[in-house]
């Protein structure tokens, strides 16, 4: 059983609104849980979409650091050895493509993926593409003084903050297990949309025995049936205010999706991996990639529209503490893969596929070119990102990097049009959505960038 720690009991004199408001803190940046629902109802109207009944979700398997193309989607094993690396290529289920050898479930589903071969922003710089990749948008350079400062929202929580969460009383925006990494992974944030459109960050590893969800917790000594019992006072005390302001009445409704969230077993249960058959999480992987992928599935079959499974850092340069590219490459691509294989069939079977978009990618790719140290380094001229949806045109690649992975050859693809291919699962128009930024001003949600049509004609 999923684990909801509690704390010791204390004493808690006194009845007021505060306290009631305390008991609703998620752990999204200080906010209350009706704080949260109230920001996140701004605009929650918008950009609804459903395929099939089923609500649309995205999967975001982020791969902090920038993994190399050579060893995953872009093998290139007829370039020297010293681009080439250490690892050959894999045949698929299409024929004349080609996997690395270390990626072999994906590519028995090839016909179920697609792989875009020609993302490319043209920065090494860590911070620069994080924010990218992440938003759409260019970020601050890693030396600049404002290196922390997000300037656009992140495509999560624009999604929480457009997406209505149908029913579930499902926090709209999650990461797993953390937001952690050593590689500038500042910027999966809500920016100047508010904090309720910041991600509910799971913060404990699924795959550990110890396994908890800590920001669904009371106060101490604050039982369910106490709660409730001040949920019950408090509108009595607030009625004739209620009665008389618009504003106190459209607060009581967060309140109570505020309650139920705390007290319902619909959520607690969606974060429960011990519930799944043992013989699955084998599937998946008794490990963080493959849990955090199984945990994914469970929230957006409750309800939740977009889930980032954050991966451990994928910097690998060589020089000691760094991993060389060999090493590396075993530590983290084969559970990487078996996770995604295993995350593809579960949505097949589920009959979430096709309301359901995967994408796995980093802020960039790696060298084409080894480096002394066995290592590759920063690359953002060529590189490649993963999706897989049953509702979209799958079973191709699309784009072409050089004969060794240097630039790119054919069907340049901007951090924007990714970004705008995940709205449009969503049933987002990205290019007519604005928002106020902190000045005022207002910014669309996406620019330049368009859908990639030969995923979604």
């Amino acid at each position: 059983m999923l684990k909801i720690p509690g704390e010791s009991a204390r004493d808690c004199d006194g009845l007021t609104r505060r306290s009631f408001l305390q008991a609703g803190t998620l752990g999204v940046g200080g906010l209350a849980l009706p704080e949260f629902f109230r920001l996140r109802a701004r605009g929650a109207d918008r950009g609804v979409g459903s395929i099939g009944g089923a609500q649309r979700s995205v999967i975001l398997i982020w791969l902090s650091g920038g993994p190399g193309h050579m060893e995953t989607w872009d093998p290139k094993p007829d370039s020297p050895s010293g681009f080439r690396g250490p690892f050959g290529a894999v045949g698929t289920s299409l024929p004349g493509v080609h996997l690395g050898e270390l990626l072999p479930e994906q590519a028995k589903r090839m016909d179920r993926l697609a792989i875009l071969r020609s993302v490319n922003h043209g920065t090494g710089d860590h911070t620069k593409g994080n924010h990218w990749m992440l938003t759409g948008y260019e970020g601050p350079a890693f030396n600049a003084p404002d290196n922390t400062v997000q300037r656009r929202p992140s495509i999560g929580s624009a999604a929480a903050r457009l997406k209505r969460v149908q029913g579930s009383g499902m926090p709209p925006y999650v990461a797993v297990p953390h937001l952690r990494g050593g590689t500038d992974n500042l910027f999966h944030y809500a920016a100047y949309l508010g904090g309720g459109s910041n991600p509910f960050i799971v913060e404990s590893d699924p795959n550990d025995p110890k396994y908890q969800v800590r920001n669904l917790s009371l106060p101490r000594g604050l039982t369910l049936g106490r709660l409730e019992d001040r949920r019950r006072m408090l509108a009595a005390m607030d009625q004739v205010r209620r009665d008389a302001d618009a504003k106190l009445r459209d607060l009581d409704v967060y309140h109570e999706r505020a309650f139920g969230m705390l007290t319902g077993t619909r959520v607690a249960s969606a974060f429960d991996v011990d519930a799944e058959d043992p013989r699955l999480r084998d599937k998946y992987g008794r490990h963080t990639f493959g849990q955090s992928a199984l945990l994914a599935r469970r929230l957006v079959e409750a309800g939740t529209p977009f889930v980032t499974v954050n991966c451990v850092p994928w910097d690998h340069h060589g020089p000691p503490p760094q991993l060389k590219t060999e090493e590396g490459a075993h530590k983290l691509i084969t559970p990487l893969d078996r996770a995604i294989g295993a995350l593809i069939d579960d949505l097949v079977d589920r009959g979430l596929y096709d309301s359901t978009l995967v994408v796995a990618m980093g802020e960039f790719g790696r060298t084409p070119r080894m480096n002394k140290d066995a290592g590759r380094d920063h690359w953002g001229n060529a590189f490649s990102v993963l999706m897989g949806c049953g509702s979209m045109r799958m079973g191709q690649v699309i784009g072409r990097s050089s004969a060794r992975g240097e630039h790119v050859v054919d069907r340049p693809i901007s951090p924007q049009d990714v970004a705008a291919t995940v709205y449009h699962h969503l049933g987002i128009d990205s290019r007519a959505v604005t928002f106020e930024d902190r000045s005022g001003r207002p910014t669309r949600l996406i620019e330049n960038g368009e859908p990639i049509r030969e995923l979604v004609g």
